[in-house]
């Protein structure tokens, strides 16, 4: 019998699809700088105003947060609920 451990799993991307002026973009900011201090994910921000093809997916639904590179939540975020959703990637 093998005593292989799994390698341990990168931490996950969260992505902020977001715009300048956006108020519900500045609460979901705020819901996921409070998370990064109670769990460990990467963090990037997304103007999709730069790109053509992001407005399209994106213009009627931002914020939009994505956990590696799927669609998670649009509009409003709740902590508990992406802390839950982060934790089932794992």
């Amino acid at each position: 019998m093998s005593s292989r451990s799994k390698p341990p799993l990168s931490k996950p991307l969260v992505t902020l699809y977001t715009r300048r002026g956006c108020c519900l973009c500045d609460d979901a900011k705020a819901v996921l700088a409070a998370a990064h201090g109670r769990a460990d994910f990467d963090y990037e921000e997304v103007d999709i105003d730069g790109d053509p093809e992001l407005v399209r997916l994106y213009n009627d639904e931002v914020p939009v947060i994505a956990i590696d590179r799927v669609k998670a939540f649009k509009y409003r975020v709740d902590m508990k609920d992406f802390l839950k959703k982060l934790a089932a990637r794992t």
